[in-house]
């Protein structure tokens, strides 16, 4: 058995302990009653200059902790304040030592973190908060429903978790609920799974089987896109220059986590990855 399919197995029994402590129904009306409005991630990112997708990660199952005990409020805060283009939170506890405690933190720092912009701006004008991705690995509608409850602008379908059907239509109950979608692909026979309410195509740069990572792959996938498609490209990915050559394939989007997650302050290293970036 390969990672990913220990971690489904992990997540279908973790989806079952949760519906039976609290009823699909009421995941429902709750997330249809979130008063919030989204932000839209594919937008940020077509009108974004650096696109930086910058992730919190305490730990991945190939490399074991990054930065255990890691907050989330305060890191997201720094990543807003440095410059990301949107977000993305680990919020899985087994193999990710995650939360959506960990997305309800950031959402409340990211909004915080707005709000005092457009105070030290003098109040008049809106500034608006960045998109928060929920990085998970989605197999049911219950968990779009804790996204969205949990202040989630967008979430991460992994085609390699899903039949296209289920694809289908766990991204169309997603776009129900006012939720964009991240669709994760890793190589052409994926295809398929995309569908219209699939928002952003991201490209994974890991095969999530082997965990061995190159960039070669956006680039290959990249060409086969629809040319309207927002794409980012995932993992792997630590040098302004990789952002410059992606950008230059058509990527609008680049998810960075162990990069800065392994620094002392991420957040710094984030800002000064975008200073290089912009030079």
């Amino acid at each position: 058995m390969n990672i990913l399919d220990k971690i489904l197995k992990t997540k279908h029994v973790e989806v079952a302990v949760a519906k039976a402590a609290r009823s699909f129904d009421a995941m429902l009306e709750e997330a249809r009653a979130a008063t919030r409005p989204t932000v839209s991630f594919s937008k940020a990112l077509a009108a974004s200059p650096t696109g930086i997708i910058a992730e919190f990660k305490r730990k991945s199952p190939s490399k074991g902790f990054i930065k255990e005990g890691a907050d989330a409020a305060t890191i997201c805060a720094g990543y807003a304040e440095g410059g990301a283009t949107a977000l993305s939170v680990l919020t899985d506890k087994d193999y990710f030592a995650g939360s959506l405690a960990d997305l309800r933190a950031a959402r409340t720092a990211v909004d915080l973190t707005a709000a005092c912009k457009a105070i030290a701006g003098g109040g008049g004008a809106q500034v608006a908060a960045i998109p928060i991705l929920r990085k998970d690995f989605v197999v049911d509608p219950y968990q779009i429903c804790e996204a969205r409850i949990a202040g989630a602008d967008a979430i991460l379908l992994i085609a390699a978790a899903l039949t296209p059907a289920q694809c289908g239509e766990l991204a169309a109950f997603a776009a129900s609920l006012g939720l964009e979608v991240l669709l994760e692909l890793h190589n052409e026979t994926e295809l398929p799974w995309i569908n219209p309410h699939v928002n952003v195509v991201g490209i994974n740069n890991r095969d999530l089987k082997t965990f061995i990572t190159t960039t070669e792959v956006s680039k290959q996938l990249g060409k086969l896109l629809p040319e309207n498609m927002v794409r980012i490209s995932e993992s792997g990915i630590s040098s302004p220059q990789t952002v410059r050559e992606l950008r230059r394939e058509g990527f609008r989007g680049f998810l960075m986590g162990e990069n800065f997650m392994k620094q002392a302050d991420p957040a710094t290293a984030l800002e000064a990855f975008i200073k290089e970036l912009e030079r």
